[in-house]
């Protein structure tokens, strides 16, 4: 039976909050437990299946986030958010227990598939936020929840290792599917249903299309560099996945339900989805650097390089902490002056992080202060992103929103990370080695971090537009709803 929400929202902090935003954190966990813990274990899965398609095992589960959200985002918005965040955690149990007993790589895919719905998790929780809370403290929630989790990335290496270490790569499922069980058993116990839904169906058609389109084309973006981004396979990959999508925006302008319907996103949730793919791009692939050049010792005398031991493993945790300071601080802010405030105001943040790399490359103190501030840029970005989209959308439609603007979100992250690498390969030292790793110039280093800040100077130009536009205020609980929506369980 539905555990339907009480008639009268959550509208301050309490106990039960706690507790609400506590699950709803660890639902937000297992996606970063399914896309980052069986990359530690990469080289044995590797060894285990007898392959060399490491790019695959590595991109897999997002490839399937991305097909599978924009089937849960509308399935969400008609059925409820609970029962599809339950359904996804379901979903990505049943992937880790495929995984853990594969025979071969083909098989271990398809569990990987499963295990990307993990992916759905943060905008389900999002969107259950906004529903089941008053606008003032849902933000504040939604900005916990977005960036709780990257507490585990800071963990994750020292709790893992042991453990692989000790039961092997098995190990990184078991723990994923217990995760993902003991989540959607929380979820189950704990969290209300979402009051407001829509009805009508599903477009079925349009949410292959779409998602099938976005896989193709993320996966020409992930894998196009390791296969050749020119090759036979990598063209017609690319040219399926812009038919299908071209095939969905046909589909969407044609029928009654489609499941994005792009007549109706106003312009407001276009500058923000904009300003998103911008300041995603920029800050994912400023981490990405970062992560590179921790490697770096900075006796090769490049003009560039951090590694010195275990201020390494500073350098690379303090971003997780800065996401969790951000985005905690963002929802809190949003809660009291709108969500388009704290978005320019992380954007510019994210300006100022990325042009004081230039010095820091060389720099560790630096570097980790602008690791710092780069990580609070990108979690108060992710927050007043989910948190500006939602309250721009009426109520019924905030599930299919929340999912969009985590694809979005996966986009920005994807394509600019693989713009960013192909600079720095354009720019390899030939036979100079850092760790194994082939290393670049130092002007191949400082246009990477030049084009980083361009993204970010971009992104505060929609950011600004809605700054200046007040009417991107919050949608107050009661305000009219499309025809055909009804309200649950009040």
């Amino acid at each position: 039976m539905e555990k339907p929400a009480p008639h009268a929202q959550e509208h301050r902090w309490s106990k039960r909050l706690i507790l609400w935003a506590a699950v709803l954190t660890l639902a937000n966990v297992l996606a970063d437990v399914v896309i980052g813990s069986p990359m530690m274990v990469l080289p044995q899965l590797l060894e285990h299946f007898d392959t060399d398609q490491a790019a695959w095992l590595n991109a897999s589960a997002m490839l399937a986030g991305a097909i599978w959200s924009p089937l849960l985002a509308k399935s969400s918005d008609i059925f409820g958010k609970r029962r599809m965040l339950i359904g996804t955690l379901l979903l990505a149990c049943a992937g880790a227990l495929v995984c853990l007993v594969a025979p071969n790589v083909w098989i271990f895919l398809v569990g990987r598939f499963l295990q990307g719905a993990a992916f759905a998790a943060v905008f389900l929780t999002v969107a259950l936020a906004r529903q089941i809370c008053t606008p003032g403290v849902a933000m504040a929630l939604v900005g916990l929840v977005t960036s709780g989790s990257s507490v585990v990335g800071i963990i994750e290496p020292f709790l893992m290792q042991p453990v692989i270490d000790v039961f092997g790569y098995r190990s990184v499922f078991i723990v994923a599917a217990l995760l993902a069980a003991v989540a959607a058993l929380c979820v189950r116990s704990f969290i209300p249903e979402s009051p407001i839904r829509t009805t009508g169906r599903i477009d079925v058609s349009g949410a292959l299309l779409l998602g099938g389109g976005l896989g193709a084309v993320l996966a020409y973006t992930s894998l196009g560099s390791d296969f050749g981004w020119l090759s036979g396979g990598m063209i017609a990959l690319l040219a399926a996945g812009a038919a299908a999508l071209a095939g969905w925006a046909s589909l969407a302008l044609r029928v009654d339900e489609p499941i994005i319907d792009i007549r109706a996103l106003s312009r407001p949730i276009l500058l923000t989805l904009l300003a998103l793919v911008l300041a995603a791009g920029s800050f994912r692939s400023m981490l990405q650097l970062t992560g590179i050049i921790a490697q770096v010792p900075a006796d090769l005398g490049l003009g560039y390089g951090l590694g010195d031991g275990e201020a390494v493993a500073v350098l690379l945790a303090t971003p997780n902490l800065g996401i969790v300071i951000g985005g905690t601080c963002a929802g809190w802010i949003a809660g009291r002056f709108g969500p388009a405030l704290p978005l320019l105001g992380g954007i510019a943040l994210g300006i100022v992080a990325t042009f004081a790399m230039l010095a820091g490359v060389s720099a560790l103190p630096l570097a980790i202060a602008c690791g710092a501030l780069l990580g609070m840029a990108a979690g108060a970005i992710g927050a007043s992103g989910y948190n500006l989209a939602t309250s721009l959308e009426a109520p019924e439609r905030q599930g299919t929103i929340a999912g969009l603007v985590s694809v979005v979100l996966a986009l920005g992250s994807v394509v600019f990370n693989i713009a960013g690498g192909e600079v720095l390969k354009a720019t390899l030292i030939p036979d100079t080695f850092a760790d194994g790793a082939p290393v670049s110039t130092a002007t191949g280093v400082y246009v990477y971090v030049a084009m980083a800040g361009a993204l970010f100077v971009l992104a505060a130009v929609p950011a600004i537009m809605l700054a200046r536009n007040r009417s991107a205020a919050p949608i107050a609980p009661g305000a009219p709803q499309r025809p055909g929506s009804r309200t649950v369980g009040r």
